[in-house]
């Protein structure tokens, strides 16, 4: 059971999910526009955002783009079927995940849970050179100072780093991080590493430690 903002400027989209969401334990908070949600957000921080991307004002990307300025608090954006760009500019703001609408509540809530499992992984310390990888408290720093990863950003890179040299498919990725498998969500693996390389790579234009394999996926390479 999560503490949930939603944001969703539709009356009857946002009682009816809002509903749904309640009779599946969920505590929600629901807001109209971008500028109410966060606002509610600075008032009490829930465990997870959901934001339609399609909001007066404030819209739901700048939202996510807004709230990863200094939270890592999980994100997932509602957005229209077919608007790929849509898609794509919120999983450049940092966006965990996705849902195309109209929404299938039980959709919805098993990608809730999907996200707020990501950052339950537990294990041990390993360094790559100036990288360090703290499974046990979930803490990752560079060179001494700590990196700040979203769950998703967390968990993919704890994927990665668990098999140092192997190379892994979009699709291992998308089924291991994200917990669903349909092909056309691979572009979720795409944004969250160049997320992920801009945070821990020296040069991410030039990555050492995840690498690209050309039509394959992604490949951790220990220093």
């Amino acid at each position: 059971m999560a503490s949930i903002l939603f944001v969703e400027d539709d009356p009857s989209a946002r009682t009816a999910l809002e509903l749904a969401l309640t009779r599946q334990g969920h505590r929600v908070t629901s807001r109209a526009t971008g500028e109410d949600g966060l606002e509610a957000l600075r008032a009490r921080r829930p465990e997870i955002a959901i934001l339609d991307v399609m909001l007066p004002g404030i819209d739901g990307i700048e939202v996510c783009r807004r709230i990863r300025r200094g939270d890592p608090l999980p994100v997932i954006l509602l957005t229209a079927r077919g608007d790929d760009l849509d898609v794509v500019l919120g999983l450049e703001a940092g966006a965990d995940d996705y849902v195309v609408k109209p929404v299938e509540p039980r959709v919805l809530d098993a990608r809730i849970r999907a996200v707020l499992r990501r950052a339950e992984t537990r294990a041990d310390i390993a360094a790559y050179g100036d990288l360090v990888i703290d499974r046990a408290s979930l803490k990752v720093t560079k060179a001494g100072t700590d990196v700040r990863l979203t769950p998703t950003e967390l968990r993919l890179l704890l994927e990665l780093s668990r098999r140092p040299g192997q190379a892994l498919t979009r699709q291992h990725l998308l089924a291991e991080v994200w917990e669903h498998t349909y092909p056309g969500d691979s572009r979720l693996v795409d944004a969250c590493v160049q997320r992920v390389r801009a945070k821990i790579e020296d040069e991410p234009a030039e990555p050492r430690l995840i690498e690209t394999v050309r039509g394959f996926g992604y490949r951790f390479t220990a220093p």
